[in-house]
């Protein structure tokens, strides 16, 4: 099956188009950053804190609309630090909910298989009543980590797929 590369983090990749929102947007204490090392992996890290009714980080790439044609699977090459994370996708880019699948990091490179199938719509942390994931277009990708306790968290990311 032909895959479609959506990013491949090198050392000189432009990471403009990540942007961070932080549970601040609701008046939380939590923060994040997002870089790229110097092996070239992404880098999403920082500190979640329960304080303020705070309790999520994110980073969230935004692009132009693309199709996704018979696609089943996101495939990502991680490594974790042994917590669990959200993989977020948004169809359009005016949806005001996102498509989620959890996942459990090792503190090894680990390659996570997403079934498109399986990601359903959450608004605000809820599941929403609408069918699951389609994979017919996609505008946004995002990961997440609110696991409902203050902690230090890093993510390495090396590419993210789709096929």
């Amino acid at each position: 099956m032909n895959s479609i590369l959506l990013f491949d983090f090198k050392e000189k990749s432009n990471i403009d188009y990540w942007n961070i929102v932080d549970d601040g947007v609701m008046g939380g204490l939590s923060s994040s950053q997002f870089s790229i090392d110097e092996n070239g992996n992404a880098v999403f890290s920082g500190f979640v804190t329960t304080e303020n009714n705070g309790g999520f980080c994110s980073v969230q790439y935004n692009f132009k609309t693309m199709a996704l044609s018979q696609k089943t699977v996101f495939i990502i090459r991680l490594k974790g630090d042994g917590k669990k994370y959200q993989f977020r996708v948004k169809s359009k880019s005016n949806d005001y909910y996102s498509y989620i699948y959890e996942f459990q990091t090792t503190t090894d490179w680990q390659t996570i298989e997403i079934p498109i199938s399986e990601m359903y719509a959450s608004f605000r942390g809820r599941t929403l009543n609408i069918p699951n994931y389609d994979g017919t277009s996609l505008a946004q990708l995002a990961f997440l980590i609110s696991n409902k306790r203050n902690e230090n968290f890093k993510l390495l990311i090396d590419k993210i797929e789709v096929e």
